[in-house]
């Protein structure tokens, strides 16, 4: 096996607006880390992800204090007959986590894959959505309600709109929790969702936030009830959200780490794919046979690294000079 490894893998279903995975799988002393920042990420911003795969390849993760993760279907914008597909085929999730406000499509898309969700689930089920802050606070408190009835009931609404001081609004405004994800991960100071008391729920992503250790400590100064979600990754990225959540000291809720089912394909021998509803904290054997992207998409992604390794060792010699 090489040392690095570029990957290519389609996608049984669109997602974030596309069809195919791709990044790098990276080895060191520890094993295997996943370098997978998506590709309209600059290369400062990827480099948490770099971190974080170093941190798996090179450090390992802190000791596990549980032994299975609960985890979320998550089901994409798409239509109610898949949506229904999904959460049937989803190896006994509980808990099922809706893509909701998707460019070009209407509050009545996002209605009928609530209601063909809850069909799936049952009465029981939890549901969650996600709206990748694509609503105005103004349009968020108006659908939040419409689309609490269409669930049966919301366990919580992620990201509705885009900044922080939205959330607060939003929260202020409606009977629903609210959980931030890119008001953390993609902002320059992940605690103003605290200081403005902005969110009920922190999401947390290994890759971008740096990795295992530096999830930890936020989910420590942060204060909130965590769920650690996927950033789309094959196992190997998968197994660092694993290390996180086997990790924290409260897990409350399930986690959106079932994501592995969305790819046609994976690099683990035994792919970590949900069983009742749980992902197991193990370790991973990687394939003979790996889905190799072509020499194009391998040369882009060597380069992609280097220049984020460079970057990397300007900042360091900039803060020691």
């Amino acid at each position: 096996m090489p040392d690095a490894f570029v990957y290519s893998i389609p996608l049984s279903t669109r997602f974030r607006g596309i069809d195919v995975r791709e990044g790098m799988l990276l080895r060191g002393d520890a094993g295997w880390g996943e370098f997978s920042p998506f590709l309209e990420y600059d290369d400062p911003t990827a480099q948490p992800w770099l971190r974080a795969a170093r941190e798996a390849a090179d450090e390992g993760w802190p000791a596990p204090l549980r032994s299975s993760i609960p985890v979320n279907v998550t089901v994409p914008a798409c239509d109610p007959e898949r949506a229904r597909a999904i959460v049937l085929a989803s190896n006994g999730c509980r808990t099922a986590k809706v893509k909701v406000a998707e460019p070009g499509q209407g509050l009545a898309a996002d209605i009928a894959r609530l209601e063909a969700v809850r069909d799936a689930l049952g009465p029981d089920g939890l549901i969650r959505i996600d709206a990748n802050g694509g609503w105005s606070a103004e349009d968020a408190i108006a659908r939040i309600p419409v689309l609490d009835r269409a669930a049966a009931g919301l366990e919580y609404v992620e990201q509705p709109s885009p900044t922080v001081e939205d959330l607060a609004r939003v929260r202020r405004k409606v009977n629903v929790l609210i959980a931030a994800d890119e008001s953390i991960r993609r902002a320059e100071d992940p605690y103003r969702v605290r200081d403005l008391e902005a969110a009920d729920i922190a999401v947390l992503k290994v890759q971008p936030l740096g990795g295992v250790r530096a999830c930890l400590r936020i989910a420590e100064d942060i204060g909130l009830p965590v769920v650690v979600s996927s950033a789309l990754e094959t196992s190997v990225g998968i197994a660092a959200g694993i290390a996180l959540a086997a990790a924290l000291p409260e897990l409350q809720h399930a986690c959106g780490l079932a994501t592995v089912q969305l790819l046609t394909t994976d690099v683990a021998t035994e792919p970590l794919l949900p069983v009742d509803g749980h992902l197991p904290v193990r370790s991973l054997e990687l394939r003979t046979t790996l889905p190799e992207a072509d020499p194009e998409r391998t040369a882009h992604w060597t380069a992609r690294l280097a220049a984020v390794e460079a970057l990397g060792r300007g900042v360091g010699q900039d803060l020691h000079s």
